[in-house]
Order: structure tokens, then sequence, then C-alpha cells
């Protein structure tokens, strides 16, 4: 008896040993294969495809240059950069001769103006109140301006109201002799400061501009078909550089359109033709629609591609050549590897794997990247179009989303 009761020991100990080590041979077979293949099997999601190139670009634009005869006086900006200006508004002047001991002159006089309007106690009028309530009132936000244009304007106003409450005091003071006297003084140097100043304005409405680089009359749309791969890699200038302020003119830009010129040597640069749409992303990565306008076969490897854009134009003002990423094409839906799509009798197919069933399905390629593609189910009309049956479409598969494909699938043996 004890012998069977060992025996049978020996037994149990035997199908547990050999249970836990078919147990750890599952698991190592099931480590094997996720180490082995561990991305056979693909999820589908919603995703986008691009097909895109990075090139360098060299921006043209319609643009006027203006200098005035005074330009070595030095300038003021009366229009900002950036700012928009309207047809023979003024956008800057230069400085008059003596422009500063001028300055100095009228500076000193209303401070005499203002102390003989202080040093009597006998002006009460209503006018003057109201014009004291309006300096206090400008003199208070002047410290929220940060534009200089903007902040000359206002210290302009705040003279001027001076200026008219001096004249009033005038009328009013005992001392109005005096007073009367020192106002005409200002105004004398005041008419000389502004007789002086030379004035330029806006050849044409645009966006006004002192990135002034010499290349204005160079670039320009009038002279695409002189545009080649020699000719501007010879102009010899930095990607990204910012074209410096010019202290003796500026220019008036179109602000509906600008050009940016490339030399490419990709596929789809080969293949593209005039009046094609495609888009552009900047170095502010925003993506704008972008037209093909003009095309320039240099050689069996080079084209001088055209761009026009009407977007975005205030961020080129600072550039003349730059990088970008041109996108030939893009397109979104259902993204899967064309290593899960396989043909067969010229129709694209994927293998769907739901709960261990494969299936075979077929699908529609909307558009093909290196790696990826876009693809949707076709419809009905399609597939009839195709030769498929009435029986045939009612029982086909659809593709959806988060259907699970296989990779390298093998369509033998497969419904």
């Amino acid at each position: 008896m004890p012998t069977k009761t060992k025996t049978s020991s020996h037994k149990k100990k035997l199908i547990l040993y050999i249970g836990f080590i078919a147990i750890l041979l599952y698991i190592a077979y099931a480590i094997y294969l996720l180490v082995k293949q561990p991305t056979n099997v693909f999820t589908i999601e919603e995703g986008k495809l691009y097909q895109e190139e990075t090139d360098i670009g060299y921006v043209i634009r319609n643009e006027k240059v203006v200098r005035g005869e005074n330009y070595k006086n030095g300038m003021m900006q009366i229009k900002s950069e950036g700012e928009r200006a309207a047809k023979n508004e003024n956008i800057f002047r230069y400085y008059s001769t003596n422009e500063e001991s001028l300055k100095q002159k009228i500076e000193d006089l209303d401070n005499k103006i203002q102390e003989v309007m202080l040093s009597d106690t006998s002006l009460f009028s209503s006018d003057m109140k109201l014009l004291e309530n309006q300096i206090d009132e400008k003199v208070a936000n002047i410290n929220q301006i940060t534009d200089t244009t903007k902040l000359t304007e206002y210290k302009k106003e705040i003279s001027n109201l001076v200026t008219k409450k001096a004249q009033i005091a005038g009328n009013l003071s005992p001392k109005g002799s005096y007073l009367n006297q020192l106002i005409e003084e200002r105004k004398g140097y005041e008419n000389q400061l502004n007789s002086g100043a030379e004035y330029v304005k806006a050849p044409e409405s645009g966006i006004v501009s002192y990135k002034v680089d010499g290349l204005e009359e160079m670039l320009t749309p009038d002279n695409f078909s002189s545009l080649s791969k020699e000719y501007l890699e010879g102009l010899d200038l930095k990607t990204g550089k910012l074209v410096a302020t010019s202290e003796e003119s500026g220019k008036v830009i179109d602000n509906f359109s600008c050009y940016i010129t490339t030399i490419s040597s990709s596929q789809e640069a080969k293949n593209a033709e005039v009046g094609q749409d495609v888009e552009i992303r900047l170095a502010n990565n925003v993506e704008i629609p972008a037209e093909i306008t003009n095309l320039i076969k240099e050689d069996e490897e080079d084209v001088v591609i055209i761009l026009k854009i009407e977007k975005q134009i205030e961020e080129l003002i600072n550039y003349r050549k730059i990088s970008f990423d041109l996108i030939w094409w893009d397109d979104s839906g259902l993204k899967v590897p064309n290593q899960a799509i396989v043909k067969e009798d010229n129709l694209d197919y994927v293998v769907r794997n739901r709960a261990g069933y494969l299936s075979k399905i077929l699908v529609k390629i909307k558009k093909e990247g290196e790696k990826y593609s876009i693809v949707e189910a076709y419809t009905t009309e399609e597939l009839k179009d195709l030769g498929f049956s009435n029986e045939e479409i009612v029982a086909s598969k659809k593709i959806s989303l988060y259907d699970e494909i296989l990779l390298n699938p093998n369509l033998s043996h497969i419904e």
C-alpha cells in the first residue's frame, strides 16, 4: 500500500513538472513571436499623407522703391514697417536743414510761453479749462504708446493744444502782447521746419516697407523669362538673412500677391504643369495655397518653378531668400502601410484579421506615398464598372476604421 501511494505521488509531481515546462515553453514561444514579428498586424486609423519636399526659394514682389532729393538728411517714418498706405499718402519725410536747431528753439519758446501763462492768475476761460483737460488726458496716455511714429504724432497733437491755449491766453491776459510775440516767433520757426522738410508719398496703394536690398528692379514679375538657376545662384544671397532697414528710402509692396521662385529636380517638378495648385509651408508652419504660374526647364534634371501666393505676404517682407516646404499634394482618410497591400488581377487588397478569421478585402488607393497609402472602399457603381456581379457586391466586405490588417499577407486560401 505505501508503494502505490508513493508511485501516485511521483506521477502527480511528474504531471505538474510537465505542465510547468509546457507553460514555460508557451511563454517563451509567445515572446519569440513578439520579438520576431512585433508588427505583423496593423490597426487602421485616420491619417494624413503628404508628398512634399524642402526647397530654397527667392521672393519676388511687385514693389516700388521711393526716394526723395534730401535723402542725405535722414528720414522719419510716417507709416510704420508693414503698415498699409493709400496712393499719394505721405509715408515718410526727410529732415529739413538745421532741424535739430529749429526744434530746440521751438522747445525753448514753449517753455517761455508756459511760464507766462502760469504766472498770470487772471485766466479763467472755459475754453482754457477744456484745453487743459485735453492736454492732461493726452499726457497721461502718452506712456502707453510704443510705436515711435504714433508717439511723434501724439506729441504734435499736445504741442498744437498748448499753442491754442497760449493764443487764447494772449487775448485774455494783460501780458497778451508779450505772449503773442512769443507765439508768432514760434510760428516762424515752425514754418521754417515744415517748409524745409521733404515729404515722400506712396506711388500706389500697398504695404509700406523700409527693407530695401537693391533687388527690387531685378527680381520682379516682369522678368520671369530671364530667371535661371545660374542667375539666381549668382545673386549670392544667404538663406534666411534679414533684409536691412534703409535710412534713405522706402518702398510700397503689392499687398495682394507675391511670388516664390525655386529650383527642383524632383519627379513631381518634372511632371508639374502651369496652373497646378499646390501648397507651401513657411517658417511659421502655416500652410498656404499656391499656384504654379511659370515653369522653366533648365535641363533634364532641374526645373525653375514660379509659385504665386496671395496670403502671408507680410511674413515675407523681411526676406529675399528663404527655405520652405513645397507640398505637391496631401490627402486624408484611412491610412495603411504599403506592405499591407497586395495585388491580385490588377486590384488592390488587404487581409483583415477579425478574431482569428482572415478576410480578403478590396480597397481603392486614393493616394500612395513612399511608406503609406490612403485607401477607401469602392462604391457600388465603381464595383459594377469593375465587372462585379450584384451577388458579389452584396457579399463583399468593406474596410473600416480600427480594422486589424496583416502586413505582408498571403492571399492564398483566404476568402
